[in-house]
């Protein structure tokens, strides 16, 4: 952390809590922010010895990203903390939220402390989610108060449904008692296990394995009656489908503690994106029709969606370059992240404060953190970035052990230049 008071100058802010878009200058002293001035303020003469000039381009909170899969314990060859922590620099994430979907998974205050001793090799933030049952298994809630004590800011079994709706009931009521968050994936186990696509003309002229919409509509029903029942502060991390979207909004109306997620990839992507077999495309859930994607891209105006996650999932090329039913779900973010994130303003027309609530602020607030505002007293956490810059993507060159990304190859816009993470810069592109 510099202790150097330093200006941030000539930048345009984008600042998601007061919704505005303005040319000023930052000034960062002793990690946080000192103060934010307009344009014709002058900076005080104790700032002018690191007075860094932004030439007019965006300097926003960092992003804060849920849902990041690092894969410490049990498979550091595909992820490790440290190549995460160059990943999510490189792309302005100055928080990482990782997943307890590791071997063994995290679902006890030991393997909890072990994660926490690895994830101080990364370059930014990161907070852990620790398992909601023991090994994931949905038979036998964990140790969730030891497991809040020792540092885990929220719970969840990832994509590995809990079918058994009593031990939910169970686990949630407990959650709900220690003010504990806990975080659902809204899909119906049964109908969506092996699927490998949505269901409809694409699926079928593929012959792949699908699911119906109506899956996740149902399991987030489940999820949210049981919400209602308990009380628990509950977010969904994926809901993708248009299907979906009712239940989510009587929840919010009926005042339940309830928040919603989507995915960059389901935000961006659609399901002819496959084309013809490309794995690099297989995520979970599957990728969803253009209607679907429409009607998230609405929910994210209206805040019916609050965040959007990279869902992180790093798979190494033996596991992706399978026949399409058998290769492995997932593809990277954490750099590509912010680029996606771009054709949401440039072409669905959502402009970058509001953009940034669903990356940053709101991540941030319901973690209970400071981070995603611009404001004095805040953390220094930072992204200096080019929204219209353009460039191809390379997957050779990403900071990630794997490149499974579906970009690759792909024309974006939108370069970070520079992060920074409690005043400290911890990437600077060249």
């Amino acid at each position: 952390m510099t202790t150097h008071p330093t200006a941030l100058s000539n930048a345009r802010l984008i600042d998601p809590e007061a919704g505005t878009d303005t040319p000023g200058t930052l000034l960062i002293e002793g990690g946080r922010i000192k103060e934010v001035l307009t344009q014709d303020t002058e900076t005080p003469p104790e700032f002018r010895a690191r007075n860094l000039d932004c030439r007019g381009r965006c300097l926003a909170p960092g992003i804060v990203d849920i849902g990041v899969k690092v894969c410490e314990p049990g498979a550091r060859h595909l992820e490790s903390y440290r190549s995460a922590g160059r990943a999510a620099a490189a792309g302005g994430v100055t928080t990482m939220v990782t997943r307890p979907d590791t071997d063994p998974a995290i679902d006890s205050p030991e393997t909890l402390e072990f994660a926490l001793r690895r994830a101080g090799e990364a370059r930014v933030n990161v907070l852990l989610m620790a398992a909601l049952t023991k090994g994931r298994a949905g038979r036998e809630m964990a140790e969730i108060g030891f497991l809040a004590d020792a540092g885990a800011v929220a719970f969840t079994d990832c994509d590995a449904v809990v079918q058994d709706t009593k031990v939910l009931a169970r686990a949630l009521a407990y959650a709900a008692g220690l003010g504990a968050l806990v975080i659902g994936h809204p899909q119906e186990p049964v109908l969506s296990d092996g699927a490998a696509a949505t269901s409809g003309k694409f699926a079928t002229l593929r012959a792949l394995p699908a699911v119906s919409p109506m899956a996740e509509r149902m399991g987030l029903e489940r999820d949210l009656a049981l919400v209602e029942m308990t009380g628990v502060r509950y977010h969904a991390d994926q809901v993708t489908t248009a299907a979906a979207l009712p239940a989510l909004t009587r929840a919010k109306a009926a005042g339940l503690d309830v928040t919603a997620g989507v995915s960059i990839h389901h935000a961006t992507l659609n399901a002819l994106d496959v084309a013809d077999y490309r794995t690099f495309f297989k995520v979970k859930p599957p990728l969803r029709d253009e209607d679907d994607r429409q009607a998230v891209i609405e929910a994210l105006r209206d805040g019916t969606i609050d965040m959007i996650h990279s869902m992180h999932t790093p798979q190494d090329e033996e596991s992706k370059r399978l026949p399409f039913e058998a290769a492995a779900s997932g593809a990277v973010a954490l750099e590509t992240l912010l680029p996606a994130a771009m054709r949401l303003h440039h072409s669905e027309g959502i402009e970058l404060p509001h953009l940034w609530r669903a990356l940053s602020l709101n991540p941030a607030r319901r973690l209970g953190l400071e981070a995603g505002r611009l404001e004095p007293g805040a953390p220094a956490d930072l992204v200096l970035f080019d929204p219209d810059a353009p460039f191809v993507l390379d997957r050779a060159e990403l900071q990630s052990k794997c490149k499974n990304t579906p970009f690759d190859g792909q024309r974006m816009q939108g370069r970070v230049l520079q992060t920074w993470v409690a005043g400290a810069l911890v990437h600077e592109r060249d």
